[in-house]
């Protein structure tokens, strides 16, 4: 009886200094979060924004880095700031939103100019550090001339109308030829795509001998009256053959009822399966099991639900492993 008087008031003593204990043992938990990284992946993937359309918060822009790293590029950058704040949110990120923008993110790879596709990063350059944009020259000279103009914003690269700002600088892309992504550990290699009535872009990231492939808005050759898609299909079908490309990340914008006249230079269900079918084919393999990331679905939202129910419907005997993204979570690949 005398003991337990003892005990009883040294626990009490004891409680808050265990409490505390168990605080630190959660807060170095969360800090690990995105350091987690599972057997055989090769690239984190940070959804920012994964949408077409109006809105404004969720416009694509998808960070990207090797497995374990911190050292970002951004593919695209419609949105950045909604998208950074909603991952850190998610805890995507143990950091705050203002570093992810400036430390995290070593560059840009834009697709093409439309305002979907790097309104984000004309919005945010005031408070951005000084880092690359990558893209075919045409596209940069949109941003040039268009953007970065003095007219529209304040010019913050180091070419173009002055007074030139400097913060940012523009990497011309030859398609084809592979560059190194500044400050980080991956190569990128660029191919033109047929956007209606501009050259978009897709991007093929290497990180040591494993792929990503990302790719802006395209239509089908087979409404652009293009063989863009085929080339690029014959580019990386011996990596399909091989594994090594961990995922296709690619536009379905409207769904089959959508008039080829009133596309835009944009994707189908039906017209992603026979531009698939047709990477199979050259591939001399099945697509079983490739990761496939839906990107630049358009609202309204029950669009969107039509797109998805005729994407999983054709992709029955096809057996791709579909992804729609969602902003602020993470895709490990």
């Amino acid at each position: 009886m005398n003991s337990r008087r003892f005990i009883i008031p040294l626990l009490i003593l004891l409680l808050p200094l265990f409490a505390n204990a168990q605080h630190r043992k959660k807060k170095t938990r969360s800090r690990t979060v995105t350091q987690e990284v599972s057997s055989g992946t090769s690239f984190r993937v940070v959804p920012l924004g994964v949408l077409g359309g109006i809105d404004e918060r969720n416009l694509s822009a998808y960070m990207v880095a090797p497995a374990g790293s911190d050292k970002y590029i951004c593919l695209d950058a419609g949105t950045l700031h909604a998208g950074i704040e909603e991952a850190v949110k998610n805890k995507a990120f143990d950091v705050r939103g203002e570093k992810v923008l400036k430390d995290y993110i070593q560059g840009y790879f834009i697709s093409h100019g439309h305002l979907d596709h790097l309104a984000g990063m004309i919005i945010n350059s005031p408070e951005d550090s000084s880092k690359n944009i990558y893209g075919l020259a045409s596209t940069l000279e949109t941003i040039k001339k268009h953007y970065f103009s003095w007219e529209s914003w304040a010019n913050f690269a180091d070419d173009g109308d002055k007074p030139q700002l400097k913060k940012y600088h523009y990497v011309p892309m030859e398609p084809g030829a592979e560059l190194p992504a500044a400050n980080t550990t991956m190569q990128v290699k660029a191919f033109p795509l047929a956007h209606s009535n501009l050259t978009s872009t897709a991007f093929l990231v290497r990180s040591n001998d494993d792929y990503l492939l990302y790719l802006g808005d395209t239509g089908a050759d087979e409404i652009e009256k293009s063989q863009n898609l085929q080339h690029l299909w014959e580019a990386v079908a011996p990596l399909v053959k091989a594994g090594k490309l961990k995922a296709i990340m690619i536009e379905v914008s409207f769904p089959n009822e959508q008039p080829d006249k009133t596309l835009f230079g944009h994707l189908t269900p039906r017209l992603l399966m026979n531009e698939l079918d047709e990477l199979a084919r050259i591939s001399g393999t099945s697509l079983k099991g490739l990761n496939v990331v839906i990107t630049h679905l358009k609202p309204p939202y029950k669009t969107i639900t039509k797109i998805k129910t005729q994407l999983n419907y054709a992709n029955e005997e096809r057996q791709m492993n579909l992804i729609y993204p969602r902003r602020g979570k993470v895709l490990n690949f």
